[in-house]
């Protein structure tokens, strides 16, 4: 059986950041890629040398399985494997480890349990090769239907359903029932660092709207084609994108983020103007009624660049959810673990999407943060101490251990 010590925690964590590891000290590990099937099988081991058994469902969700009280339901423990290109050692992975120390811990103490446990690597958190993110949990409760996410493509053309079929996981089995979940994660922000706190209480999620934009123009010579003649797509779309930088300063400071990404265009050439232009938008805020703003004044953006550009556009709503509060009774289950293992702590709101946004929907949820330095995420700069993380491993051990013996409220 696999020691759960910290040190082993340690060495375990170790090991697996050499998995899809960059030249830059972060990883690769996208959906279903290379270095994912390569931090998957490596997992499965770990897993199994813990005692649980080890099966995936239809969307690819992973899941390591403790049997410790018979015909009942399971508890939750989970957070992603996947990684955005070249990004950093901790942003999910870390979760998806402290899960698996955390449950071996439980089951080998020998505790008298209500429920059972399961640890989950839940597929495509990320969304950067398949979209929407959150993928698999997002299938798993419900909110996105089984066929359409095997339909998903990457940019290559590739569906979720080929590159799940060349990857090969197994054995295959029915998802766990869940009673509840609990999540931890690096927090991806500077608060918990700047408060000298070792523990964050998830209490809300920020609302999020996504959008995939497509700028259409003409195609013609950079060099012969008359400025006044042009349908510049490429152009259409800086002027979009320049916009939605500035667009967070017709807000108080702090309450709106917005983004563009992976922008792609065609033809891509270097003397011709481009006819079609692809790309994400992303906002997020703490207001519903900054949000809904924000979205009428992006149409607005978009007609004046229209007008300007002479392209036209089009805006696509991707994926949404609304600020939303994780239940109560798993932030004061929380409260009290850390309370009495006398970690600083404090309450605090998550501005990024995890999957326990899709769980807390349908299940008791808790979710926990460690801190992040400087609050560099999604970079191979990204970087948590030791003494965090297994202090992270020590309060979710003790969450998990709590809701196998009795829960977390009602559902």
């Amino acid at each position: 059986m696999r020691a759960t010590t910290n040190e082993q925690f340690l060495a375990d964590f170790q090991a697996m950041s050499d998995n899809g590891a960059t030249a830059g000290g972060g990883v690769e590990r996208q959906a279903a890629s290379e270095g994912d099937n390569l931090n998957r099988a490596w997992f499965h081991e770990v897993l199994e040398s813990l005692g649980a058994r080890v099966i995936y469902d239809e969307i690819g969700n992973q899941y390591g399985l403790f049997e410790l009280a018979p015909g009942a339901e399971y508890v939750g423990l989970g957070s992603h494997l996947d990684s955005q290109p070249l990004a950093g050692r901790f942003d999910g992975a870390y979760g998806v480890l402290a899960a698996a120390h955390a449950a071996g811990r439980v089951a080998q103490s020998g505790a008298k349990a209500r429920y059972n446990l399961a640890v989950i690597n839940w597929f495509n958190e990320e969304g950067s090769r398949f979209a929407p993110s959150m993928m698999g949990s997002s299938v798993f409760v419900g909110t996105l239907a089984l066929d359409d996410a095997h339909c998903a493509t990457d940019l290559a053309g590739v569906t979720v359903a080929q590159a799940q079929e060349e990857a090969g996981w197994s054995p295959r089995g029915e998802a766990p029932k869940l009673a509840a979940y609990a999540e931890i994660h690096v927090e991806q922000g500077k608060e918990l660092e700047a408060a000298g706190n070792t523990i964050g209480l998830v209490t809300a999620t920020w609302g999020a709207k996504k959008f995939q934009a497509v700028v259409s123009g003409e195609q013609g010579h950079t060099g012969s084609t008359l400025m006044a003649d042009r349908k510049d797509a490429l152009f259409g779309a800086s002027l979009i994108i320049a916009s939605v930088e500035r667009l967070t300063h017709e807000f108080d400071e702090g309450q709106l983020q917005a983004s563009v990404s992976q922008l792609t265009l065609e033809p891509n050439s270097p003397v011709t103007i481009a006819r079609e232009v692809r790309f994400n938008v992303d906002v997020r805020s703490p207001s519903t009624e900054v949000l809904d703003k924000a979205q009428a004044r992006l149409q607005e953006i978009i007609a004046d660049a229209e007008e300007e550009s002479r392209t036209s556009v089009e805006l696509t709503p991707t994926h949404e959810w609304a600020l939303n509060p994780y239940p109560a009774a798993g932030v004061e289950l929380a409260r009290e673990v850390v309370q009495e293992l006398g970690y600083p702590h404090q309450e605090i709101y998550t501005v990024a999407g995890h999957d326990s946004t899709n769980l807390k929907e349908v299940v008791p949820t808790v979710m926990l943060f460690i801190p992040s330095v400087d609050g560099i995420s999604h970079n191979e700069k990204e970087f948590t101490t030791e003494e965090d993380c297994v202090a992270g491993v020590d309060v979710l051990t003790h969450v998990a251990q709590r809701l196998v013996e009795s829960g977390c409220g009602e559902r």
